[in-house]
């Protein structure tokens, strides 16, 4: 019996460019929750970047790639897992006219980014965010509990410079998008945040379902009792699903809760 659903946003609950959760996937949200189960967001989002769901209701938040859950108040954090103190600290030393973008999300939600290239202003435009301020990164991470980093820039540049050989040591890095990627302590994704989320409600991983579309969704699908990839993801979280359904524009949502009987 499924007990909990964890749904991604970006690519899954919110097809790209629409900046909207589709009124038939609202109306499934609510039909669940009335018949008893919990729905939850799942999301590399930081809570306070969460502005596309419109009015549907959600049982609590798993946010910044499982660093942080958050219950339906939006106020009650059951768990947060900064990024530790160490990469922090070298993070000082990352400055240069060669170096990436940078967003710091501190766990209060005050997030910055120390500049903005055609990688940051193409991102934010798809995503529908609005501008991230600018602030140098000496101020942005001092005192701050750090749940949360990203790196603009292709692979190679991320791979090739020195944020993960010399500095972010403690750290690793997801991505399910070109232009950028998230930075989460080691240890910790999505598959983390749900197992918490689940087991503050008693709730087995065995009694969830989990819905994704991007590589930093794959460890959730696995864990998840029963792994639903929408059929616009990737081939990897394709490979490790126990269903894929249709595309986030062709009623993927959906179809897969009818497949399963939950509608």
């Amino acid at each position: 019996m499924i007990k909990a659903l964890f749904f991604d946003i970006d690519g899954t609950l919110v097809p790209f460019g629409s900046g909207r959760i589709p009124q038939e996937v609202s109306d499934a949200i609510r039909a669940l929750r009335a018949k008893g189960m919990k729905v939850f967001i799942s999301t590399g989002r930081h809570l306070c970047w969460i502005d596309n769901l419109g009015d549907t209701e959600f049982d609590g938040y798993v946010t910044v790639n499982g660093g942080m859950c958050v219950l339906k108040d939006k106020k009650t954090c059951i768990h947060c897992t900064p990024i530790p103190q160490e990469d922090i600290d070298r993070l000082r030393n990352y400055t240069g006219e060669d170096t990436l973008p940078i967003v710091v999300v501190p766990a209060d939600g005050d997030a910055s980014i120390d500049k903005v290239d055609e990688n940051v202003e193409a991102v934010t435009r798809q995503l529908n965010v609005p501008p991230i301020p600018v602030k140098d990164l000496q101020s942005a991470i001092k005192d701050k509990e750090i749940v949360q980093l990203m790196a603009f820039g292709s692979p190679e540049q991320r791979e090739n410079g020195p944020l993960f050989k010399s500095i972010l040591l403690n750290s690793q890095y997801t991505s399910w998008h070109p232009r950028f990627c998230d930075i989460i302590p080691k240890g910790t994704d999505k598959s983390h945040g749900i197992r918490l989320m689940a087991g503050h409600f008693g709730i087995d991983l065995s009694e969830t379902m989990a819905f994704g579309d991007g590589s930093n969704d794959v460890g959730m699908v696995k864990a998840a009792g029963i792994g639903v990839a929408m059929g616009n993801g990737g081939d990897d979280v394709k490979a490790v699903a126990d269903y894929v359904t249709t595309a986030d524009t062709d009623h993927g949502i959906v179809n897969a809760l009818r497949h399963f009987n939950l509608l």
